[in-house]
Protein backbone atom coordinates (compact mmCIF):
# COMPACT_ATOMS: atom_id res chain seq x y z
CA UNK A 1 0.00 0.00 0.00
CA UNK A 2 1.27 3.48 -0.88
CA UNK A 3 0.34 6.96 -1.42
CA UNK A 4 -0.16 7.75 -5.08
CA UNK A 5 2.43 10.54 -6.16
CA UNK A 6 0.76 12.89 -8.77
CA UNK A 7 2.98 11.66 -11.52
CA UNK A 8 3.22 8.09 -10.80
CA UNK A 9 2.26 6.37 -13.59
CA UNK A 10 -0.93 3.67 -13.75
CA UNK A 11 -0.74 0.82 -11.17
CA UNK A 12 0.35 -2.64 -11.66
CA UNK A 13 -2.19 -5.19 -12.05
CA UNK A 14 -3.99 -5.79 -8.80
CA UNK A 15 -4.00 -2.56 -7.29
CA UNK A 16 -6.37 -0.16 -7.01
CA UNK A 17 -6.58 3.57 -6.33
CA UNK A 18 -8.38 4.90 -3.50
CA UNK A 19 -9.86 8.78 -3.20
CA UNK A 20 -10.71 9.01 0.51
CA UNK A 21 -11.91 12.27 2.48
CA UNK A 22 -13.97 13.13 5.05
CA UNK A 23 -15.39 15.92 7.33
CA UNK A 24 -17.86 17.82 4.08
CA UNK A 25 -20.11 19.04 6.73
CA UNK A 26 -22.29 19.45 3.96
CA UNK A 27 -25.39 21.85 4.89
CA UNK A 28 -28.56 23.43 3.55
CA UNK A 29 -26.84 25.99 1.27
CA UNK A 30 -24.40 24.02 0.10
CA UNK A 31 -26.51 22.90 -3.29
CA UNK A 32 -23.69 21.31 -6.11
CA UNK A 33 -20.87 22.16 -3.74
CA UNK A 34 -19.50 18.73 -4.04
CA UNK A 35 -20.18 18.17 -7.62
CA UNK A 36 -17.46 18.56 -9.36
CA UNK A 37 -15.14 17.34 -7.22
CA UNK A 38 -16.86 14.38 -6.91
CA UNK A 39 -16.15 13.99 -10.54
CA UNK A 40 -12.64 14.55 -10.52
CA UNK A 41 -12.40 11.79 -7.73
CA UNK A 42 -13.78 8.99 -9.96
CA UNK A 43 -11.46 9.98 -12.58
CA UNK A 44 -8.11 9.59 -10.72
CA UNK A 45 -9.33 6.58 -8.52
CA UNK A 46 -11.14 3.17 -8.67
CA UNK A 47 -12.98 3.89 -5.22
CA UNK A 48 -14.41 6.80 -3.51
CA UNK A 49 -14.20 6.64 0.49
CA UNK A 50 -16.13 8.96 2.41
CA UNK A 51 -14.70 8.76 6.20
CA UNK A 52 -17.81 10.61 8.35
CA UNK A 53 -19.21 13.99 9.04
CA UNK A 54 -21.26 13.92 5.79
CA UNK A 55 -23.44 16.12 6.77
CA UNK A 56 -23.18 19.22 9.19
CA UNK A 57 -26.77 18.32 11.48
CA UNK A 58 -27.83 15.00 10.00
CA UNK A 59 -30.47 16.98 8.71
CA UNK A 60 -32.75 15.34 5.50
CA UNK A 61 -32.07 18.46 3.30
CA UNK A 62 -28.23 18.61 3.94
CA UNK A 63 -28.07 14.58 2.76
CA UNK A 64 -30.28 15.20 -0.18
CA UNK A 65 -28.05 17.91 -1.17
CA UNK A 66 -25.16 15.57 -0.75
CA UNK A 67 -26.99 12.51 -2.53
CA UNK A 68 -27.15 14.91 -5.74
CA UNK A 69 -23.75 15.43 -6.06
CA UNK A 70 -22.88 12.10 -4.98
CA UNK A 71 -24.75 10.94 -8.22
CA UNK A 72 -21.53 12.67 -10.17
CA UNK A 73 -19.27 9.94 -9.00
CA UNK A 74 -18.51 6.92 -11.67
CA UNK A 75 -16.78 4.78 -9.54
CA UNK A 76 -18.12 2.85 -6.28
CA UNK A 77 -18.79 4.84 -3.24
CA UNK A 78 -18.02 3.24 0.36
CA UNK A 79 -19.15 5.69 3.29
CA UNK A 80 -19.73 5.80 6.95
CA UNK A 81 -21.16 8.29 9.42
CA UNK A 82 -19.85 10.50 11.79
CA UNK A 83 -20.88 12.32 14.69
CA UNK A 84 -22.72 15.36 12.96
CA UNK A 85 -24.45 12.82 10.87
CA UNK A 86 -26.41 11.93 14.43
CA UNK A 87 -26.94 15.64 15.52
CA UNK A 88 -30.73 15.10 14.45
CA UNK A 89 -30.97 11.77 15.67
CA UNK A 90 -31.85 9.82 12.35
CA UNK A 91 -28.80 8.69 10.86
CA UNK A 92 -30.56 5.38 9.18
CA UNK A 93 -32.62 8.32 7.25
CA UNK A 94 -29.05 9.95 6.26
CA UNK A 95 -27.82 6.46 5.13
CA UNK A 96 -31.04 5.63 3.71
CA UNK A 97 -30.70 8.84 1.33
CA UNK A 98 -26.92 8.24 0.37
CA UNK A 99 -27.33 4.23 -0.34
CA UNK A 100 -30.30 5.56 -2.55
CA UNK A 101 -27.71 7.59 -4.21
CA UNK A 102 -25.56 4.73 -4.84
CA UNK A 103 -23.25 4.55 -1.64
CA UNK A 104 -22.94 1.99 0.13
CA UNK A 105 -22.60 2.37 3.99
CA UNK A 106 -20.47 0.36 5.79
CA UNK A 107 -21.16 0.05 9.37
CA UNK A 108 -23.13 -3.60 10.22
CA UNK A 109 -21.52 -5.18 6.54
CA UNK A 110 -18.52 -5.46 4.77
CA UNK A 111 -17.89 -5.52 0.74
CA UNK A 112 -15.57 -5.82 -1.84
CA UNK A 113 -15.08 -4.53 -4.38
CA UNK A 114 -12.69 -5.44 -7.09
CA UNK A 115 -10.78 -7.62 -4.93
CA UNK A 116 -10.25 -5.17 -2.23
CA UNK A 117 -12.18 -5.66 1.02
CA UNK A 118 -13.59 -2.23 2.82
CA UNK A 119 -14.70 -2.79 6.62
CA UNK A 120 -16.15 0.44 8.07
CA UNK A 121 -18.07 1.98 11.71
CA UNK A 122 -18.01 5.54 13.33
CA UNK A 123 -16.55 4.49 15.76
CA UNK A 124 -16.25 6.37 19.57
CA UNK A 125 -13.97 8.12 21.56
CA UNK A 126 -12.64 6.64 24.89
CA UNK A 127 -9.24 7.65 24.83
CA UNK A 128 -5.60 6.05 23.76
CA UNK A 129 -3.03 3.47 25.24
CA UNK A 130 -2.94 3.81 28.55
CA UNK A 131 -5.12 7.22 28.57
CA UNK A 132 -7.96 4.60 27.54
CA UNK A 133 -11.64 4.77 29.63
CA UNK A 134 -12.28 1.34 30.93
CA UNK A 135 -15.29 0.05 32.34
CA UNK A 136 -15.17 0.80 36.65
CA UNK A 137 -17.75 2.30 38.95
CA UNK A 138 -20.72 4.40 38.00
CA UNK A 139 -23.10 2.75 35.32
CA UNK A 140 -22.98 5.87 33.30
CA UNK A 141 -19.26 5.24 32.45
CA UNK A 142 -19.91 1.48 31.74
CA UNK A 143 -22.71 2.60 29.18
CA UNK A 144 -20.36 4.86 27.95
CA UNK A 145 -17.52 2.62 27.42
CA UNK A 146 -19.82 -0.41 25.96
CA UNK A 147 -20.21 2.04 22.77
CA UNK A 148 -16.93 2.56 22.69
CA UNK A 149 -16.74 -1.51 22.19
CA UNK A 150 -19.28 -1.83 20.32
CA UNK A 151 -18.12 0.34 17.68
CA UNK A 152 -14.75 -1.93 17.84
CA UNK A 153 -16.29 -5.11 18.04
CA UNK A 154 -18.61 -4.50 14.82
CA UNK A 155 -15.41 -3.59 12.94
CA UNK A 156 -13.70 -6.63 14.10
CA UNK A 157 -16.67 -8.82 12.34
CA UNK A 158 -17.02 -7.32 9.29
CA UNK A 159 -12.66 -7.53 8.83
CA UNK A 160 -13.55 -11.37 10.03
CA UNK A 161 -16.15 -11.75 7.40
CA UNK A 162 -13.65 -10.73 4.52
CA UNK A 163 -11.80 -13.28 2.37
CA UNK A 164 -9.07 -10.78 0.77
CA UNK A 165 -5.56 -9.99 1.10
CA UNK A 166 -6.18 -6.92 0.97
CA UNK A 167 -8.77 -4.67 3.19
CA UNK A 168 -9.20 -1.28 3.82
CA UNK A 169 -11.02 0.33 7.22
CA UNK A 170 -13.49 3.63 6.73
CA UNK A 171 -13.42 5.10 9.84
CA UNK A 172 -14.70 8.24 11.05
CA UNK A 173 -12.66 8.52 15.24
CA UNK A 174 -8.88 7.89 14.65
CA UNK A 175 -7.69 4.67 15.70
CA UNK A 176 -4.35 6.15 17.34
CA UNK A 177 -3.35 9.49 19.12
CA UNK A 178 -0.83 10.20 16.37
CA UNK A 179 -3.39 11.15 13.93
CA UNK A 180 -4.69 13.60 15.98
CA UNK A 181 -1.68 15.25 17.09
CA UNK A 182 -2.36 19.20 16.49
CA UNK A 183 -4.99 19.10 18.38
CA UNK A 184 -5.60 20.82 21.62
CA UNK A 185 -4.03 17.74 23.59
CA UNK A 186 -6.93 17.85 26.35
CA UNK A 187 -9.37 16.48 23.79
CA UNK A 188 -8.22 13.48 22.41
CA UNK A 189 -9.70 11.61 24.29
CA UNK A 190 -12.99 13.09 22.52
CA UNK A 191 -10.75 12.16 18.95
CA UNK A 192 -11.08 8.63 18.93
CA UNK A 193 -10.23 5.17 20.74
CA UNK A 194 -7.49 2.69 20.56
CA UNK A 195 -10.06 -0.04 20.73
CA UNK A 196 -10.52 0.35 17.18
CA UNK A 197 -6.63 -0.34 16.53
CA UNK A 198 -6.76 -3.02 18.63
CA UNK A 199 -9.97 -4.37 16.02
CA UNK A 200 -7.55 -3.53 13.18
CA UNK A 201 -4.25 -5.07 14.33
CA UNK A 202 -6.12 -8.37 14.48
CA UNK A 203 -5.75 -9.33 10.77
CA UNK A 204 -2.64 -9.44 9.20
CA UNK A 205 -4.92 -8.30 5.53
CA UNK A 206 -5.61 -4.77 6.99
CA UNK A 207 -3.54 -2.47 4.32
CA UNK A 208 -4.54 0.75 5.39
CA UNK A 209 -6.95 2.69 7.36
CA UNK A 210 -8.49 6.09 6.93
CA UNK A 211 -10.47 8.47 9.20
CA UNK A 212 -11.44 11.56 9.63
CA UNK A 213 -13.20 13.80 12.48
CA UNK A 214 -9.74 15.67 14.01
CA UNK A 215 -9.92 18.56 11.52
CA UNK A 216 -6.29 19.80 12.84
CA UNK A 217 -4.56 16.28 13.38
CA UNK A 218 -1.67 15.21 11.69
CA UNK A 219 -2.25 13.34 7.94
CA UNK A 220 -0.16 9.93 8.68
CA UNK A 221 0.40 7.62 11.46
CA UNK A 222 0.27 3.62 12.17
CA UNK A 223 -1.29 1.61 14.58
CA UNK A 224 0.69 -0.90 17.17
CA UNK A 225 1.50 -3.30 14.63
CA UNK A 226 2.23 -0.84 11.76
CA UNK A 227 -0.75 -0.94 9.58
CA UNK A 228 -0.34 2.53 8.22
CA UNK A 229 -3.66 5.06 9.05
CA UNK A 230 -4.38 8.39 7.47
CA UNK A 231 -6.21 11.40 8.65
CA UNK A 232 -8.31 12.46 5.41
CA UNK A 233 -9.79 15.25 6.92
CA UNK A 234 -10.27 17.31 3.99
CA UNK A 235 -8.40 20.53 5.90
CA UNK A 236 -5.90 17.83 6.96
CA UNK A 237 -5.29 16.62 3.14
CA UNK A 238 -5.70 19.94 1.88
CA UNK A 239 -2.49 21.25 4.02
CA UNK A 240 -0.47 18.31 2.40
CA UNK A 241 -1.53 17.93 -1.00
CA UNK A 242 -3.55 21.05 -2.09
CA UNK A 243 -6.49 19.24 -2.81
CA UNK A 244 -9.20 17.91 -0.42
CA UNK A 245 -8.89 14.14 -0.64
CA UNK A 246 -6.46 11.93 0.13
CA UNK A 247 -4.76 8.86 -2.93
CA UNK A 248 -3.63 5.83 -2.07
CA UNK A 249 -2.86 2.84 -3.67
CA UNK A 250 -3.92 -0.55 -2.15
Amino acid sequence: MSERPEEQAAPPNGTITVAAIGDLHVVETDEHRYRELFAEMSEVADVVALCGDLTNFGKTKEAEILAADLLACTVPVVAVLGNHDHECGQPEEVARILTAAGATILDEQATMIEGVGFAGVKGFIGGFDRGELGAFGEPAIKTFVDESINEARKLENQLRSLRTDRTVAVLHYSPIAETVAGEPEPIFPFLGSSRLANAVDRFDNVKAVVHGHAHRGSYRGATPRGVPVYNCAQFVVQSHFNRPYALLEI
